[in-house]
């Protein structure tokens, strides 16, 4: 049986997530914008919290976690490296290091660009990825610390999932992103089909966020770097696909 996921709205766009396991009745929680509106998710399902797994060390993503883990007992869990920027962690985490959640195991992938320390979360079984402010729904995060070849090799590693799984990233984006998308990637009908989508789902308040793989593969500029077409229409025919994200993460910045 699949991990419960609950997404909660932080902040002014920002996700956290619950993960729930109903056989253990263990949950955990992916990123800590801010603590009352999760402390209240939790009260609300009667669950009891036992661990944070963060994902990168920016404020944004991390504020909640000590009033958190006060509240409930709950470890915090990170990225090794970043351990002197983020909260006190209870466990340091390297790349393919795992974390057990009730019956099943995620593995944690190193995604460096965004942050140079930025890590995420892979449950295979339950078919989510966790990834802060790498892999974003429509587009990516910007480049703060780390290299376009550093974003790309990461984009590459992400997209090489399964295309059902889940892509739970950190922020609502979505309709910005796309419009950059719009305008690098013509003629894409799965493109304007996600915008239309996504417009009707910001008019009603409903998150666009988690969104699938396989979309995000479809229509996000990002991930389809390597594809000749985005190539032509940005006058780099013939170009690495590498080199074309570097140019697309530096329009995008300008946009």
């Amino acid at each position: 049986m699949p991990l419960l996921l609950t997404t909660i709205p932080c902040l002014k766009d920002n996700y956290a997530f619950l993960l729930h396991d109903p056989a253990s009745g263990e949950t955990a929680l992916v990123d800590a914008p801010e603590a009352a509106p999760i402390l209240s998710v939790l009260r609300e399902r009667g669950w009891t919290l036992s661990q944070i797994l963060l994902t990168h060390h920016h404020s944004d993503h991390v504020a909640g976690a000590e009033e958190i883990a006060a509240a409930t007992g709950a470890r915090i869990l990170g990225g090794a490296s970043d351990a002197h920027r983020l909260p006190p962690l209870q466990t340091q985490l390297n790349d393919g290091d795992q974390v057990r959640v009730g019956s099943e195991t995620a593995e944690v992938i190193s995604v460096p660009g965004h942050t140079i320390g930025h890590i995420g979360y892979h449950f295979p079984v339950s078919k989510y990825v966790f990834t802060g402010d790498s892999l974003m729904a429509g587009g990516c995060g910007r480049l703060f610390e780390g290299t376009p070849k550093l974003m790309w090799g990461t984009l590459s590693k992400l997209a090489a999932l399964p295309p059902d799984t889940l892509v739970c990233s950190g922020h609502e984006y979505t309709a910005s992103n796309l419009l950059f998308a719009a305008a690098v990637d013509l003629n894409n009908e799965a493109l304007v089909e996600r915008i239309e989508a996504t417009s009707t789902a910001v008019q009603k308040g409903t998150p666009t966020v988690p969104s699938l793989l396989s979309l995000e593969l479809a229509t996000n500029p990002f991930l389809r770097a390597g594809n000749p077409a985005i190539a032509d229409q940005i006058g780099m025919t013939g170009a690495t696909a590498a080199a074309v994200f570097a140019e697309l993460r530096k329009r995008k910045d300008h946009f």
